[in-house]
């Protein structure tokens, strides 16, 4: 496969991908994210979609019942993309890998960012944290970040992820208060969830998180040897062992489980990518489920947790 330069990466996004999102969103892509200014707008009684970081504990102490703060949005975003660059995203089957999916996620929204005058950076990790590329604004910077991406290594093998090491980066790293996207599959030594949920407390930080369907479900294929990316070690199988096939399946849907339940237990917010979703109808899916549940409370629906 033939590398594209950062300009015609960027110009075939800003046509098939950036102007659909842009014009779905209607310029409103701050449905994205929740707003997170400075200037205090009001006070209001907690519901249970708010952020407990918000919570004015003088106020709560004196109503007997829990007050928030309802900021102003500032007009400059700064965002941060955290990169897990580790051979697992180099995986995919039919239609593209993971790492394909991750460069076109980050240049659509960093240009959709800095379009609107905001400032995007970026930490790269394979293994260990690769290099940290400073927040700045405009075109420039996009296609700087494209570069990167595209001179990234792939790396036939590596240690075992440890997003660990990623996240306290960040939280060394990301002093201002910002917008942060985690992209990653997820395919980690466990105790990420620990510093996500520091970052959090700190931060406004959404999940992507990347996959393919053979990750999840083997196809019957018959005799395959399948390679661990991470290691490069490799195992004999055979597809048509339904029994094989159904222990794959059930661990699959195991990690699944574990996944929603540390996102859950954070109250984070996940995009799920497929290799073989449609870029603009998940992100506006997702963009749109944000929005709406954020309104809920003020139509009178009420949320229970769970």
């Amino acid at each position: 496969m033939s590398i594209q330069s950062p300009e015609k990466l960027l110009q075939r996004l800003d046509w098939t991908v950036v102007r659909r999102l842009d014009g779905l969103l209607q310029g409103d892509y701050r449905t994205l994210f929740h707003g997170f200014g400075l200037d205090l707008a009001e006070l209001r009684e907690y519901q249970f979609t708010d952020d407990v970081r918000y919570i004015d504990w003088n106020v709560t102490a004196r109503m007997q019942t829990p007050y928030v703060r309802q900021y102003l949005e500032d007009r400059e975003v700064t965002a941060w993309f955290l990169l897990d660059l580790s051979p697992s995203v180099d995986f995919g089957t039919v239609h593209t890998v993971k790492r394909n999916l991750l460069i076109d996620f980050v240049t659509v929204l960093a240009r959709l960012l800095t379009r609107h005058g905001n400032r995007v950076g970026a930490i790269f990790y394979s293994g260990r944290v690769e290099r940290v590329i400073p927040a700045r604004s405009g075109k420039a910077q996009v296609l700087a970040l494209i570069d990167a991406l595209l001179k990234q290594p792939h790396l036939k093998k590596a240690p075992m992820t440890d997003l660990t090491t990623l996240l306290e980066t960040a939280l060394r790293t990301v002093r201002r208060r910002s917008l942060v996207f985690i992209i990653s599959d997820f395919i980690s030594t466990p105790g990420w969830d620990r510093p996500l949920d520091m970052l959090r407390q700190r931060h406004e930080v959404l999940a992507v998180r990347l996959y393919d369907p053979r990750e999840v479900e083997l196809p019957d294929i018959g005799p395959a040897i399948l390679e661990d990316a991470e290691t490069g070690e490799q195992l004999y199988i055979d597809t048509h062992d339904t029994g094989f096939r159904k222990r794959f399946a059930e661990a699959a849907r195991s990690r699944e489980y574990r996944l929603e339940v540390a996102f859950r237990r954070m109250g984070m917010d996940v995009l799920t990518l497929s290799t073989e979703d449609d870029l603009v109808k998940e992100t506006v899916k997702f963009a749109r489920m944000r929005k709406q549940r954020r309104a809920a409370p003020a139509s009178g629906v009420k949320r229970h947790p769970g």
